[in-house]
């Protein structure tokens, strides 16, 4: 029985790889001292894992930016755009370049398109095919990791490199134009997956991880067919080297008559999300199979330790069928989506850490199951005994009466959407094409200085509230002369949009050092919700009335929806997710409640995580909207038609959920568009979608400053799909993560080209 990993957190313990990287960006650390840091990283991470006795280690896991952007460095899928930048020299300044767009020495290049990685918060760059799309080996970086590896572990039969499988590459990827499907360029790709892994057989290697997360969706049958294609060629023209193919996510069962004529040496299945799966891909192996099967029994996106009678239950099974020498075991998935080690919290309750388990430890429990396996059942006693345990900081039955309780009248605005629409247009007197932000202005290295110290106690909490308060009032003056019809306070006072709400709810808890990778340089500290979830008190108006009371403009209300909350926290598996949803919801809606009260006319709750929370499998989706979009309405449905509530989505393709989109009777809802040049709108003009809609017009994941005219450009594309009335204009996400100077001009632009649109458009 082999114990392996597919891949781990590469951020560092104190996210020393986006403190390298923003400093690189910045030019304050060379290229060879961010190389120094990563290469750190990457040792720590591989000797750790030999320390816990992998048989099996990931190589070429490891990511400057984006895993998906290396594999399309390694196969030479690279605009000509950013290959023709003279400045450019050295692979991860085109890496970069590619990821975050380029404007210096009078280039001017946008960033790629970035998307969800399945049904995960962390983004990918999206691959762009041209027709006829021609592949060969453009980066050298994962024979370079290889090396390095050698040099590290003991062994050379302990290394497993890491790709992203060619079908699921061409999935995630979009064609440049419209006349070619990308699942064809499958013959054009395969010579050059071959040459990458006899390179790597040449080398020494005897594994190599393919992951094939396309696997786990509704397959089309031109995609089985590529899929077969593939497999078929690899295996006839990579003798001598075991592939291990990976899926994760979901279940296969519906897609496993793939393999019947596919000859690799090891699939791994994900018994996490889909235990149910096991019967009949054992039936399968037992029947038509001679391959290892992989067992992905360790959750690698939650933080919750193993039940490891649950597991060797799986364990003994397939041991039964498929004989203990063709059983792995296994992370369902990549250890990327959870935090690193659980040693390094020190404020949580002894009852919740006793059942955490962060990357380092699920390593761990990779040994322990082998060790039950072998015989030593005291670590089982041990692990039984924790679910056994009950304590009341996890229930709190009022709560749950609570829940049972909502009626399907407090799921319904007072009236519908034209009557509502009416109402607070003659109330508000916006003008056409009215501007805002999404909430969030830039947390400089002074903010986060000044919450350490509130932190440290070296502030008190009035001398950290005035502070705040001055930046709040500073933000308005800005946003007041950029001439914004509709302002925000900033949210100066949030570590961050989820995490902040965390700290205000009972049942739920912040980590000191839980950060996962969300993209690029960007990470979060997903909290952890433990406990039934109850509002304690007033949460956000307190500030928002304060800067209500500083401009005579319209000031937006700023909260975070119940299903966010939920998709960016690890949750409890007590009971089910949509009881936590309501929880949360409820107390959502009475803060909602509270702002309207207080005279906050117009109230965003964020939603953008209510894509990436759609199961990968369209036969569970009628169950998750039934949930989902009941607690947003349940969070949203108290208050009077003249208060206009807003949602935000960003970074999601909407085409196929905007029924249920529509079904959140949001008034406005402000969405990413500005990377795919306006495409998603087509969609919702087909749709009819009956709602306003502030479809983004400035990429903020790029420092690069969008011009008047590209963005008027977005605002008249936008203005041939939707009604005028119903257009806003805004950045596509929060401005957190900018710098002022960006920020500044951009917002201006902005404005112009809305001022521009008014004349011309309407």
């Amino acid at each position: 029985m082999l114990k392996h990993n597919l891949g781990y957190p590469r951020i560092g313990i104190q996210r020393e790889l986006k403190k390298a990287c923003e400093a690189y960006w910045s030019d304050k650390i060379d290229r060879n001292t961010l190389f120094e840091i990563g290469k750190k990283i990457r040792i720590e991470n591989l000797k750790m894992q030999e320390k816990e006795d992998l048989d099996l280690i990931p190589c070429n896991d490891f990511s400057f930016y984006d895993h998906v952007l290396d594999m399309s460095l390694l196969l030479g899928v690279i605009s000509e755009s950013y290959l023709s930048i003279p400045v450019i020299h050295h692979n991860i300044d085109l890496c970069f370049s590619m990821a975050r767009g380029f404007q210096k020495d009078g280039w001017d290049v946008k960033a790629m398109e970035m998307t969800k990685w399945f049904n995960t918060n962390y983004h990918y760059i999206v691959p762009e095919f041209e027709k006829n799309q021609k592949f060969s080996i453009f980066s050298h970086k994962i024979f370079d990791e290889l090396k390095e590896s050698k040099n590290v572990l003991k062994s050379i039969k302990k290394i497993k490199p890491v790709l992203i499988g060619p079908v699921s590459y061409l999935f995630l990827g979009k064609e440049k134009e419209k006349s070619f499907h990308k699942m064809d360029l499958i013959e054009n790709l395969i010579p050059t997956y071959i040459e990458i892994i006899n390179k790597l057989k040449n080398k020494g290697i005897n594994w190599i991880q393919l992951d094939e997360p396309i696997l786990v969706l509704d397959m089309s049958e031109k995609e089985k067919k590529v899929f077969k294609y593939a497999y078929k060629e690899i295996s006839k023209f990579c003798d001598g080297i075991n592939i291990l193919l990976t899926s994760y996510f979901d279940g296969i069962s519906e897609n496993i008559s793939l393999f019947q004529d596919v000859s690799i040496q090891a699939l791994h299945i994900d018994l996490v999300e889909d235990s149910n799966q096991l019967e009949k891909i054992l039936s399968f192996f037992s029947e038509e199979s001679e391959m290892i099967l992989s067992l992905g029994l360790i959750d690698g996106r939650n933080i919750w330790r193993n039940n490891y009678a649950n597991s060797i239950k799986k364990i003994e099974k397939t041991i039964k069928i498929v004989g203990e020498d063709r059983i792995m075991i296994a992370p369902s998935c990549s250890l990327l989506h959870v935090p690193i080690d659980i040693e390094y919290e020190n404020s949580i309750h002894i009852d919740i850490k006793n059942r955490m388990a962060f990357a380092r430890q699920k390593i761990g429990e990779l040994n322990d199951l082998e060790k039950i396996v072998r015989g030593n059942q005291n670590i089982l006693l041990r692990n039984s005994s924790l679910f056994k345990k009950t304590s009341s900081i996890f229930h709190d039955h009022k709560i749950k009466e609570r829940v049972a309780r909502i009626t399907n009248e407090d799921i319904q605005r007072d009236n519908p959407f034209y009557i509502r629409q009416k109402k607070q247009k003659k109330k508000f007197h916006l003008p056409v094409f009215p501007t805002t932000t999404i909430g969030s202005f830039p947390q400089t290295k002074e903010i986060r200085s000044l919450r350490n110290k509130f932190r440290k106690k070296e502030l008190s909490k009035e001398e950290y509230d005035e502070k705040i308060k001055n930046l709040i009032v500073d933000v308005i003056k800005k946003q007041e002369e950029i001439d914004l019809d509709v302002l925000v306070h900033g949210e100066f006072e949030r570590t961050d949009m989820v995490e902040y709400f965390s700290e205000k709810l009972k049942g739920i808890l912040s980590t000191e050092n839980g950060w996962v990778q969300s993209y690029g340089s960007r990470c979060v500290k997903p909290p952890v919700i433990y406990g039934d979830v109850d509002r304690i008190g007033n949460m956000t108006v307190e500030w928002i009335c304060f800067a209500q009371t500083k401009t005579k403009k319209l000031m937006k209300g700023m909260l975070t929806g119940p299903v966010t909350i939920l998709q960016w926290s690890f949750v409890r598996e007590d009971q089910p997710i949509y009881y936590t949803a309501y929880q949360i919801a409820w107390a959502i809606r009475e803060e909602v409640l509270s702002l309207e009260k207080s005279g906050i006319q117009i109230i965003q709750i964020d939603e953008p995580a209510i894509r990436e929370g759609l199961p990968l499998k369209k036969r569970n989706w009628k169950y998750y909207f039934d949930w989902a979009i009941k607690a947003f309405r349940l969070s949203s449905s108290g208050v009077k038609d003249e208060t206009q509530i807003h949602t935000h989505m960003c970074y999601s393709e909407f085409n196929d959920i905007l029924e249920h989109i529509a079904n959140m009777d949001a008034d406005v809802i402000t969405i990413e568009t500005s990377r795919s040049k306006m495409e998603l709108l087509k969609a919702f003009s087909v749709f009819s979608y009956p709602n306003e809609i502030g479809p983004g017009v400035y990429d903020i994941h790029s420092p690069r400053i969008p011009t008047v005219e590209e963005m008027f450009d977005l605002i008249e594309k936008a203005s041939k799909k939707l009604p005028i009335r119903n257009i806003w204009v805004n950045p596509d996400c929060g401005l957190k993560t900018r710098k002022w100077k960006e920020v500044l001009i951009s917002l201006h632009n902005m404005t112009k080209a809305a001022k521009m649109a008014r004349i011309k458009l309407s």
